[in-house]
């Protein structure tokens, strides 16, 4: 369990560092950057995240049929949506759209110059943050709950394959 939160505190620091380089594209004003490389950088994030948590695709893959079963259905319930999937651009880009109005406020604050050029950072480096935070506790709950799991079938002597 303790590895679990070494993990996670890694992930939120890996988080903090993308997020801020978010921020600083989102400070540059021209039209369309700030959202190719927000979906570029969360992807990554996001690849990142569930490999760390070991729960990336090719890992959970070779997990037992059965715990790989519990995997999913954790992840489901959980609304880790991008647990153990193949993060692709259009599947981030879908869940930035879920936040459309803090990206309708980004795009807004623009329109006023040297401010609006710094709310735009502002609010990019916050819905980033968020979005890729969420996605870490998402992993954490779904790897403690997967070893809380395992140790028990474990203690009942039940083979999990």
């Amino acid at each position: 369990m303790s590895d679990i939160e070494l993990v996670r505190k890694k992930c939120r620091r890996m988080v903090l560092r993308r997020a801020a380089l978010s921020a600083g594209v989102s400070a540059i004003p021209i039209p369309g950057l700030d959202m190719a490389s927000d979906i570029g950088l969360l992807a990554g994030a996001i690849e990142a995240i569930n490999l760390e948590f070991g729960l990336a695709p090719e890992q959970v893959a070779r997990l037992q049929p059965r715990m790989r079963l519990i995997v999913y259905e954790m992840a489901l319930s959980m609304g880790g949506l991008m647990v153990g999937k193949v993060i692709t651009r259009e599947l981030v880009a879908q869940l930035l759209r879920r936040g459309g109005l803090k990206i309708f406020a980004k795009h807004a604050a623009r329109i006023v110059p040297f401010a609006g050029q710094i709310a735009s950072a502002t609010i990019g480096f916050a819905s980033f943050r968020l979005l890729a935070n969420q996605h870490v506790e998402a992993c954490a709950r779904l790897a403690t709950e997967l070893i809380t799991r395992a140790e028990s079938a474990s203690d009942r002597g039940e083979n999990l394959a």
